[in-house]
């Protein structure tokens, strides 16, 4: 189960992993906790269509089932309401009613229903800081934190109400997004003579002094990375085919960094780090 907080997050983050465990059997599910209904335009080829703006939760409900289709996973909408991305110093209050001001243990109740219906061994998604500090990726990581130990807990979520007890046995934060992997990328370009599109990328990581996380799980799934970008671009409203995402050559990525990563946050099972597989313990266990 990977759990994400709007459309177009799942694809961005572990796609081709999930393409990779779907082509080997494995039930993947999806979960989306809100529409996306607040996000922006961010294709400049789709920017200022009035149908798309008048009617975007329905635009990104679509997207949504495309993507699905390509990774060839399973989706299910948690239902809330996007809160959107705050800007301005000091920042605007968020607005009534959104996602990331939903108590923290009854919006948990919500994904404890799913895991106890999916019953997944292994959950992925967000760190402490949601990948990046947008309200609803932080909001996901706090209730499937909570989730991921209510699920077992029958006091808390009574199984009258949220369905039979499951406890799953890891969960992982995604980051693919590293620094390692981005200055590989990066110096790979440029010893061919390209040019690349992570200057102000490592530039912010510096400024920023952003924490080093921990990769503790290097999938394999250069196979599947075409699969992932299909998926990325059915995401219209939000991705620009020509845009920066697809500025590195794909065998470039293959042969420089053919791996997406994970932080193993919780193992209920022994495991040896690092790992090249989310089910590492669950397999010689089963």
């Amino acid at each position: 189960m990977a759990v994400h907080a709007h459309p177009d997050d799942e694809s961005s983050k572990g796609a081709a992993t999930m393409a990779k465990y779907v082509s080997e059997g494995v039930d993947v599910l999806v979960v989306t906790c809100t529409g996306g209904e607040r996000g922006s335009i961010l294709n400049p080829k789709l920017q200022g269509d009035a149908y798309i703006e008048e009617n975007i939760h329905e635009v990104r409900r679509k997207e949504m089932d495309e993507a699905r289709e390509i990774l060839g996973v399973k989706q299910e909408w948690l239902g809330f309401v996007d809160s959107g991305l705050p800007e301005g110093d000091p920042l605007p209050p968020l607005p009534e009613g959104c996602f990331a001001l939903e108590d923290v243990d009854k919006a948990a109740g919500e994904l404890v229903r799913k895991i106890r219906s999916f019953r997944p061994q292994v959950i992925t998604t967000y760190d402490e800081n949601g990948g990046y500090p947008h309200p609803d990726h932080i909001m996901t990581h706090k209730i499937t934190m909570v989730a991921f130990e209510g699920a077992a807990d029958t006091e808390k979520y009574p199984e009258s109400e949220y369905g039979p007890a499951y406890q799953p046995q890891k969960v992982y934060y995604n980051q693919g997004f590293n620094r390692p992997r981005t200055e590989a990328l990066h110096h790979a370009l440029l010893e061919r003579g390209l040019e690349s599109p992570y200057h102000d990328w490592l530039k912010r990581w510096t400024e920023f002094e952003r924490k080093e996380r921990t990769l503790t799980t290097h999938v394999p799934c250069a196979d599947f990375f075409e699969t992932r970008d299909r998926a990325l671009i059915a995401h219209a409203t939000q991705i620009d085919p020509e845009g920066g995402w697809f500025r590195v050559p794909m065998e470039i990525q293959k042969e420089v960094w053919p791996t997406e990563e994970y932080e193993l946050a919780k193992s209920l099972v022994e495991t040896s780090l690092p790992e090249d597989d989310l089910f590492a313990g669950i397999r010689d266990n089963a």
